[in-house]
């Protein structure tokens, strides 16, 4: 059962790509009206933030390709970029593999507790892999559902013009 976590993140993952694999890179860029971000920067940002719960705080290599942190990270925004912006279908392939990776490094891990708790924005202190990881799937589903609100809105309006 102790690899449980990984078969969440996983369909969870599944979903979220599943919900983005035909977008194109003109579409992932749209923000509607409402909205503080695209498609795209909620997938940079799942990303991002993953990489950093599951090998940041556990000291192990992060894969974070060049910009990612800038372009990704808590409290950035798309009306930030400037023109070195990675196509969704890279975005894609990174976050295809992030979970084989982080069960491959972790997965004799997950009660190990890390050097440097972290607590969240909303409050709750992360202290173990396993709390780490977990969390993961509650982020990785509030974007997921962001994407979701994201592209409903522009289908609605492409239906109507």
């Amino acid at each position: 059962m102790e690899n449980y976590i990984f078969k969440q993140l996983s369909f969870v993952r599944d979903n979220t790509i599943g919900h983005v694999a035909e977008i194109n890179d003109e579409t992932s860029l749209s923000i509607p009206e409402g909205f503080n971000n695209n498609i795209k920067w909620n997938l940079g940002h799942i990303y991002v933030v993953q990489e950093k719960f599951a090998f940041h705080f556990t000291r192990e290599k992060m894969n974070l390709p060049d910009q990612f942190t800038e372009l990704f990270s808590p409290g950035t925004k798309p009306s930030d970029w400037g023109e070195e912006v990675p196509p969704i279908h890279e975005l894609i392939l990174l976050l295809e593999n992030q979970v084989c990776r982080i069960e491959k490094v972790l997965k004799f891990r997950l009660k190990e507790a890390v050097e440097q708790p972290y607590t969240t924005s909303t409050g709750l202190t992360l202290s173990t892999v396993e709390e780490f990881l977990s969390f993961c799937l509650y982020h990785e589903g509030m974007h997921f559902d962001a994407i979701k609100s994201i592209k409903r809105v522009i289908q609605s309006r492409s239906i109507c013009s």
